[in-house]
């Protein structure tokens, strides 16, 4: 019986993930198709040809119309009527606010020069001695940066919920209060989904360089680092001694 439990289990691991990614996957694919289909003239329309239907020409068709907008865009002429365009927004009351801040946003994560959200941490929150995973976002700048103590390195951080990392709170932190983490974005967000039940795998490299920074500092010399597992090139622990075993007769010097 613990057998087909067993057996059970080990069926719902692996068929549930795959279940699901298939089904989001599909699921947004046709989303995309019911809405990218209907502006497809039919004559440029696969399936008016093909006696069934072809999921994801809609993804297709968009990926082509939104490669061919960057590619119009990114010359005087385009770049033009994006103005002209942004100018007649500029002019809405409400819609300016909403247009100027979703395209804020869009160009500082989409931009390849910006390294915001590309590290991970920890910061004691919501007071010391508890720790809160965060996303580090960028330096403070501007009001924030002149209002907060001039010796304080301020940088902005998000600090996600679990189950949710998508909602969370902005936080204004010193840089010398935030330890920055091997650990990528993505692996962080797993964890902070799971709720702590998937850790990331801490590479033994990286472990061995936390150790040595960590026994590098003043008055931590003779301080033993924990860490979980063995490093590469440490030796392994000899067994445990039974003490039901013959103990051999020393040799005579």
């Amino acid at each position: 019986m613990n057998r087909l439990r067993n057996y059970l289990l080990t069926g719902i691991i692996v068929a549930a993930p795959l279940t699901i990614t298939v089904y989001l996957t599909a699921s947004m694919i046709n989303w995309v198709d019911n809405r990218v289909k209907p502006w497809i003239p039919p004559r440029w329309n696969p399936e008016s040809y093909l006696p069934f239907p072809l999921p994801g020409i809609g993804v297709v068709i968009a990926v082509i119309v939104l490669i061919l907008l960057g590619f119009f865009t990114a010359n005087i002429f385009g770049r033009t009527i994006i103005a002209i365009g942004e100018a007649i927004l500029n002019r809405m009351p409400l819609i300016r606010n909403v247009y100027a801040a979703l395209k804020q946003i869009f160009e500082t994560a989409l931009s390849e020069r910006s390294r915001t959200f590309r590290t991970a941490g920890l910061v004691e929150y919501p007071r010391r001695g508890l720790w809160a995973i965060v996303f580090i976002a960028t330096d403070a700048t501007g009001e924030i940066s002149h209002r907060l103590p001039h010796e304080d390195d301020a940088i902005s951080v998000f600090l996600p919920t679990t189950p949710n990392p998508t909602s969370g709170f902005l936080l204004f932190v010193p840089r010398k209060d935030v330890l920055v983490l091997d650990m990528s974005v993505e692996d962080a967000a797993k964890l902070v989904i799971s709720a702590g039940l998937i850790t990331p795998v801490w590479p033994a490299r990286a472990r061995a360089k936390a150790v040595l920074s960590a026994n590098e500092r003043p008055g931590y010399g003779a301080m033993e680092v924990p860490v979980r597992g063995r490093l590469i090139d440490e030796p392994e622990e000899a067994p445990p001694i039974d003490p039901a075993a013959p103990v051999e007769p020393a040799e005579p010097r």
